[in-house]
Parts: C-alpha cells; sequence; structure tokens
C-alpha cells in the first residue's frame, strides 16, 4: 500500500538536483565585502618599496630640511610634488600635517581671538587652529603647506611669522618640524597669484621637474630612499669655517649683492639676494661640505637660495678656493695635480704665474716653465698659451732659457718671445743706465 505525498514546490533560490533534491542557487554577492575586496586591491596598488638611489632633487631637499630650512618646491601641476613631500615624511618617520593655504583664512595661521573672563585684565588670547596642537603634542613632525601660489595676498601675509618664526596666534611650533611648501608657477595655478617678496625670500626654492626613469621604476613599485645626510661631527668647524669664508669673501668683493630686490613681480616671487637669504645660503654650504653633497646638489640649493646670478658667482667662488696653492705646485712641478675642468686650470696657471711676478727668482721661473709643460701634457695645449706668453715676459736678462720651453715650441714660438723680450729688457735697461 503506497504513501500519499503531496507536492511541494521549490525554495527560492534553488534548483532541483539530479536525484530531485532541491538545492540553493548562486544569487547575487553581498555588497560589503566586493568593497573589502577593493580595498585590498587598493592597498596592494599603493604599496611600494624604497631603494638607495642617487636623486639630486631628493638629496637637495633632505639637506634643506636637515638644516631645518623652509623649502618651496616649484613645478608644474602632477609632477609629483605631494607625492615626494608624502615618501620624505615617511621614510624620516616624520607625522605629515598637509594644509591647503588656499582654503584657509587668514586668521587660520594669525590665531582666533577667544575672549576669556576678564579681557581688560588678561587679554585677548590668539587661538592656534587644531592642526597647528597636533604637532606641538607630537613634537615633530613635516609641516606642508600646499598651493601656495594660489593662497591671496592676505593668506600669505599671515603666514610671514609661521614660516620665519614658527608661531601660530600663540603657539610655538617645536623644534622637531620642518615646513615644506608648493607651488605651481601662476601660468598654470587655479587662480594663481605672485608670491610677495617677503614670503618669497623666506624659502629656498627648488625647481621640482619629473626625471623619467624614476616615474617609470616607482611606478613599478619602487622609489628612491629619502635619508638625511650622513654628518661627520669632526668635520663641523672646518665646514663651518669654509662656509663663512666663502660667502663673506664673496660679499667684500661685491658689495651690491648683499641685496638686489628684482625689479619684476615674478622675479620677486622666487629667489633673490638679501641678508637673510645670504645666511641661509651659508648655511646650506656648511651642512652640504659636512655631508660631501655633490656640487649639483651644492648649485640647485645655493641659486634656490641668492638667485641664479649670485649663486653662479658664489659657486665660482667656491670652486676657486679648493684650487691648489701656487707655491704648493711651484715646490713640486713634476707631482702637481691640476684641475680637470678647463676654466679651473686656467685658473691655477694663471696663479702660479702672478705667483712668480710677485716673486721673481730663477728657479721659481723654471718651476713654472716645468708646470706648463705638465699642463700641455695632460690637458688642452691651448690653456698655456697666455700663462707662457706672461711667463716669457718677467724673463731677467742674465736668465738662461730652460730646455722646457722647446717642448712648448708647437704651442707658440716661446724661445723668440723670450730673447726679444729679453732684448728689450737689456735696452731699457742700457737706456736708464744712461
Amino acid at each position: 500500500m503506497s504513501t500519499y505525498t503531496p507536492y511541494r514546490p521549490p525554495a527560492p533560490n534553488t534548483r532541483p538536483t539530479e536525484a530531485g533534491t532541491p538545492r540553493p542557487t548562486p544569487g547575487p554577492p553581498p555588497v560589503a565585502p566586493q568593497l573589502d575586496v577593493a580595498a585590498r586591491l587598493s592597498a596592494l596598488l599603493r604599496e611600494a618599496d624604497t631603494e638607495p638611489r642617487p636623486d639630486t632633487q631628493l638629496e637637495a631637499l633632505t639637506l634643506a630640511v636637515a638644516a631645518d630650512l623652509p623649502v618651496l618646491l616649484w613645478g608644474e601641476p602632477g609632477i609629483g610634488k605631494t607625492a615626494a613631500l608624502t615618501q620624505l615624511a615617511a621614510s624620516l618617520d616624520l607625522p605629515l600635517t598637509t594644509v591647503i593655504a588656499s582654503v584657509h583664512e587668514p586668521s587660520d595661521f594669525s590665531g582666533l581671538p577667544i575672549v576669556g573672563d576678564d579681557p581688560a585684565e588678561q587679554g585677548v588670547p590668539m587661538a592656534p587652529p587644531d592642526w597647528a596642537v597636533r604637532l606641538v603634542r607630537a613634537g615633530r613632525g613635516l609641516l606642508f603647506l600646499d598651493e601656495l601660489s594660489t593662497a591671496t595676498p592676505a593668506v600669505q601675509a599671515a603666514l610671514l611669522r609661521l614660516v620665519l618664526e614658527r608661531r601660530i596666534g600663540a603657539l610655538q611650533l617645536p623644534p622637531g618640524v620642518r615646513i615644506v611648501a608648493a607651488a605651481n608657477p601662476r601660468s598654470s595655478a587655479a587662480d594663481g597669484w605672485e608670491l610677495s617678496p617677503p614670503l618669497a625670500n623666506r624659502f629656498v626654492h627648488l625647481q621640482w621637474t619629473h626625471d623619467h626613469d624614476v616615474v617609470v621604476r616607482g611606478l613599478g613599485g619602487t622609489w628612491p630612499l629619502a635619508t638625511l645626510p650622513h654628518l661627520d661631527p669632526t668635520d663641523l668647524p672646518a665646514a663651518v669655517a669654509f662656509a663663512r669664508r666663502a660667502v663673506c669673501g664673496l660679499l667684500a668683493a661685491r658689495p651690491t649683492l648683499v641685496h638686489r630686490l628684482p625689479t619684476g613681480e615674478s622675479r620677486r616671487g622666487g629667489a633673490w639676494p638679501s641678508p637673510r637669504s645670504w645666511e641661509m645660503a651659508l648655511c646650506l654650504i656648511a651642512f652640504a661640505t659636512a655631508a660631501g653633497s655633490s656640487r649639483e646638489v651644492l648649485s640647485m640649493l645655493v641659486r634656490g637660495t641668492v638667485g641664479d646670478g649670485p649663486g653662479l658667482e658664489l659657486l665660482a667662488g667656491l670652486d676657486r678656493m679648493d684650487l691648489p696653492d701656487p707655491e704648493d705646485l711651484l715646490a713640486d712641478p713634476a707631482g702637481a695635480v691640476l684641475p680637470e675642468r678647463g676654466d679651473l686650470r686656467q685658473a691655477v696657471l694663471d696663479g702660479v704665474v702672478d705667483a712668480v711676478r710677485n716673486r721673481p727668482e730663477k728657479a721659481r721661473w723654471d718651476a713654472a716653465w716645468s708646470l706648463l709643460v705638465r699642463a700641455m701634457e695632460t690637458g688642452a695645449p691651448d690653456l698655456v698659451v697666455v700663462p707662457a706668453t706672461t711667463l716669457a715676459s718677467l724673463r731677467h736678462q742674465d736668465w738662461e732659457v730652460p730646455a722646457s720651453i722647446e717642448r712648448l715650441a708647437g704651442v707658440v714660438s716661446l724661445s723668440r718671445r723670450a730673447d726679444r723680450t729679453a732684448a728689450r729688457t737689456g735696452a731699457h735697461e742700457a737706456k736708464a743706465a744712461r
């Protein structure tokens, strides 16, 4: 006798199996887990490694940050200024605080007046913004002032005290806070303004450009590692003395460079020489010398502080400070090491000839000829023509012409020049004796 089983329709989202037993059919996945997966994918895209890699821009930036000088990065939109600052803060283990200057009011930087219980007795304090309080509590950090060229003149005026004195209202930022800003050129800035001369003169200006290899390798997951410069404690006094000698030597010879406000409005918003910017340049030279930085890094920093013209003059003076002493070269011409660069080699040879002119002696004159021969054999021969001609004119009548002059005969007829000079010298002496 069979048992009757009533028919029941399958439950929703089920389908019959081969044995006739219904089972659930897959429905749309929940939304929240998919967002979690998307977040994990985004996190993987943001992951990146760093590697030690020569990067002139990054080295100049980290050196200025180590010197505790405000830095302003100039570059076109999308060039990577913000990304560089984010990576710098992460590499140096500094909390990053980003403030968009153009969306703030002047009171956000000068402080908001808060009326207390007895204003006549206690005054009205200027309350700082919350981000400044967080920096003080942390005791260290990297304050990033972004979009500085879109800040109104009133906001720029309020930033003056923050950048120079590190004060916001009644709050003093701790020494562990570094300030870096970024700006776009006015031509590419959104409703941009030129920087005011007082604010521009408080920054070290660095032109930020993209490096093709750095970008490609960074997009592949590896960016250059930002590290603070290694300063040798034993070199610090010598580095300070070298920097002071370089800056003071140039300004003593060129007093008009002490303060030179540019005439054009756009140039006033960049680097230009003033006692304040020369002090920053002196500081950067000392740091770069103690850290053993390259000339390219030093050039970026110096020109970004006092401008291209004065900066190049200072760099030329630094080159001449490193030149060998002419007296050392005359003492050992055979072992002399001459600079490779043509302009520096020319300056060395001219210095040697001047040393002989100041103290003319036969042995020194002969040593100078040996040095010119060495310069001709190890560099461009045309560099010896002018110093050789001048040296030949310094010959005394009773000095024999050294054999080394003959080795320079292909460059200039030095023997004949020396003989003619000696004849003219003898004639003048005879005429004077009459």
